[in-house]
Parts: C-alpha cells; structure tokens; sequence
C-alpha cells in the first residue's frame, strides 16, 4: 500500500516541476490545477486506506470545487494584466 502512495508522491513532482520551470501563467494555472487533483486523489486512498470519510468528504469538494476557483484567480491574473 505504501508503494500506491509513494508513487502517487513521485507523480505529483511532475507538475510542481512544470509550474516551476515555465513563466506563462496559464501553464502555471494548468500545473496548479493538475497538482490540486492529484492530491484530492490521494486523500481519497488515504480516506479509504483509513476508513475515514471525513477525510474522503474534504477530498471530494477539492475536487469539484477547488479548480474553479484557481481558474477564477488565473482569468483575474489575466485582465489585471492586460490594463
């Protein structure tokens, strides 16, 4: 079970490496977004691994609500720029 998470671990490093790496700040929203579900996703095995649904409840109004809010945030970032 440990080596679920520890891969998972390993796969969240991609995006954190991507949004550190470029400068566009859509890319770096894409990255944030991506990093967002992945961890929401491994909350979710946490929750289950444990037996803990409270855990699992939080994980799932990251995932349905938590992007649209970093998407909100980019287009502010977008127009704030553009004046």
């Amino acid at each position: 079970m440990n080596y679920v998470l520890i891969s998972m671990i390993l796969a969240l490093l991609i995006p954190i490496y991507e949004a550190w790496q470029d400068n566009n700040i859509w890319q770096k929203v894409l990255a944030f977004a991506s990093i967002a579900t992945k961890t929401s996703i491994m909350m979710l095995v946490v929750s289950v691994l444990r037996d803990d649904w409270s855990i699992g409840v939080v994980a799932v109004i990251i995932l349905s609500v938590g992007n649209a809010g970093l998407m909100l945030l980019a287009n502010l970032i977008k127009r704030l720029n553009e004046v």
